[in-house]
């Protein structure tokens, strides 16, 4: 089984939201990154303080013929192709994986079998 890896940004208050999105389009486990988004237009100041956004960057390995339906269900329910939207996600293929949960495999064979409507992966 191929994999990659998709990486979203988003802002803080959607980060158990978009985990949800995920996990019902066929996402297993993810990796949580806090940080924050500094652009290239200059950030608020109010009172001497710089306002910052903060972000959560989600790091889920998938089985490619899965990683697009779950990028879909994402860009969707938080607007990410909207250029005034603070969030992003994007792919990267992995060639080498370790350490995955078989119990997680056998779900990604699953979801996938019933994605293609039950011929063998």
């Amino acid at each position: 089984m191929k994999f990659s890896a998709l990486i979203t940004v988003i802002q803080d208050k959607d980060e158990e939201r978009a985990i949800e999105v995920a996990k019902d389009s066929g996402a297993g486990s993810v990796t949580i990154l806090h940080g924050k988004n500094i652009g290239l237009k200059e950030k608020k100041v109010f009172f001497g303080l710089t306002l910052e956004e903060n972000v959560s960057v989600l790091l889920f390995v998938l089985p490619r013929k899965l990683t697009m339906k779950v990028m879909r269900a994402l860009r969707e329910e938080f607007d990410l192709d909207n250029p005034d939207n603070s969030g992003m996600a994007f792919t990267l293929p992995l060639t080498h994986v370790a350490g995955l949960d078989t119990d997680e495999l056998h779900q990604f064979e699953d979801n996938i079998k019933t994605m293609l409507g039950g011929i063998q992966c």
